[in-house]
C-alpha cells in the first residue's frame, strides 16, 4: 500500500446495523491511500467488534474506544489529536461515502492549493425494502455546483448552506486551531462556519460525495427535533452558525443563511411547537422567530410569500 495520505475520522456509537456498510465504503475507495481512526463511542452492541475485526483483517483501519460515550464532538476531537497525513475528512458511522469521494476531494486540493474541499451529499432513506437514495436537495447543489476552485465565502456566499463535517477534506494543519464542541448535538454546524470564514481558499465540487442515512428507527439525532433539548441544540447551533458569519462581516452569507433557515428549518419547527405538549418547546421557537426579525439583514427584507409566511411577517 502507498503511504496514507488522507485519514478518515469515523465515529460511531451503537451502529453495529450500519458500520459493516461505511467501512466498505472506505475500502471501495479509489484512491487507496487513506487510512481510518474508527471511534468506538461507548457502545453497548457490536460496533467494537466490527471496529476490531476491520482493523484486524486491514491495517490501514485503527480503533478508537471510548469506555463512555463522548458524543460526536469529543469522538471526533479524540481523533483528530491521532491524524498524521496532509489530508483529513470525516465520515459518520452510518453513512456512506461514494467511491470516488477521496479521490475528487484530495486531487482538487492537490491542484488547488485550498484549505478544504467540499462536495455534495444525498439522503438514504428507507422505502420499506432498503434505504433508496434521494438526489442532491436545491441547497446543497447551490453550495456546490457548478465547481469553484480557491474561493471565498465572500465571493461564494451560497456555501455556507452545506454545514455538515462528512462532506468535506481538509489540509490537516487548518485544523490546529478548529475543535468541535462537546456535550451537544449539531456539533458540526458552527465549526463549518468557522471553516468558511477562516479559510484563505476553499473548493466546491458538484460531485455527490456521502450518502447521509436517515434511519428508519427514527434514532438519528436530526431525527429527533420534537426533543426539547434536541431543540434547544438546534437552536443554538443555528444562532452560532450566522454569529460566525457575522463576525466576518460575510453579510451575503448570513442573509443567504437565514433565507434557508426561514424555508426549510423554520416551518418543521413551527408543525412541531402547534401540537407539543410542553410550553416551553412554544416558547423556544417563538422567541427563535424574534431574533430572526431583528437581524439587519432582513429588517429591510422583501421575503417571498413562503418565506413571509414561516416568519409571520
Amino acid at each position: 500500500m502507498p503511504a496514507p495520505t488522507v485519514t478518515v475520522i469515523v465515529p460511531g456509537r451503537d451502529i453495529a446495523a450500519f458500520a459493516p456498510a461505511a467501512l466498505d465504503s472506505l475500502r471501495a475507495q479509489t484512491l487507496p491511500s487513506w487510512r481510518a481512526i474508527l471511534v468506538d463511542d461507548g457502545s453497548a452492541d457490536d460496533t467494537g467488534r466490527i471496529f476490531d475485526a476491520a482493523a484486524s483483517a486491514d491495517e490501514r483501519f485503527t480503533v478508537v474506544r471510548h469506555t463512555e460515550s463522548r458524543g460526536l464532538g469529543g469522538a471526533r476531537n479524540a481523533a483528530l489529536d491521532l491524524v498524521d497525513t496532509p489530508y483529513l475528512g470525516f465520515l459518520d458511522g452510518d453513512d456512506e461515502l461514494l467511491p470516488t469521494a477521496l479521490q475528487r476531494l484530495t486531487g482538487t486540493l492537490e491542484a488547488t492549493g485550498s484549505d478544504f474541499a467540499a462536495g455534495a451529499y444525498v439522503r438514504s432513506r428507507w422505502d420499506g425494502k432498503r434505504y433508496a437514495n434521494g438526489r442532491v436537495q436545491p441547497w446543497v447543489a447551490a453550495a456546490t455546483d457548478p465547481e469553484r476552485h480557491a474561493t471565498t465565502i465572500l465571493d461564494h456566499p451560497a456555501a455556507s448552506a452545506n454545514i455538515v463535517a462528512w462532506s468535506k477534506v481538509s489540509r490537516s494543519d487548518f485544523w490546529s486551531r478548529l475543535r468541535f464542541p462537546e456535550g451537544v448535538a449539531y456539533e458540526d454546524q458552527i465549526v463549518a462556519q468557522r471553516m468558511y470564514t477562516t479559510a484563505r481558499a476553499f473548493d466546491v465540487i458538484p460531485d455527490t460525495v456521502v450518502r447521509w442515512r436517515l434511519r428508519a428507527d427514527g434514532s438519528s439525532i436530526t431525527q429527533g427535533k420534537d426533543q426539547l433539548p434536541v431543540l434547544r441544540d438546534y437552536l443554538a447551533a443555528l444562532r452560532g452558525g450566522i454569529a460566525v458569519l457575522h463576525e466576518a462581516n460575510a453579510h451575503a452569507a448570513v442573509t443567504a443563511r437565514l433565507e434557508l433557515i426561514l424555508a426549510m428549518d423554520v416551518p418543521p419547527l413551527q408543525e412541531i411547537a402547534g401540537t407539543h405538549p410542553d410550553p416551553a418547546y412554544q416558547a423556544a421557537v417563538t422567541a427563535f422567530l424574534e431574533e430572526l426579525r431583528s437581524y439587519p439583514e432582513l429588517t429591510d427584507a422583501r421575503p417571498d410569500p413562503s418565506l413571509a409566511a414561516a416568519l409571520r411577517w
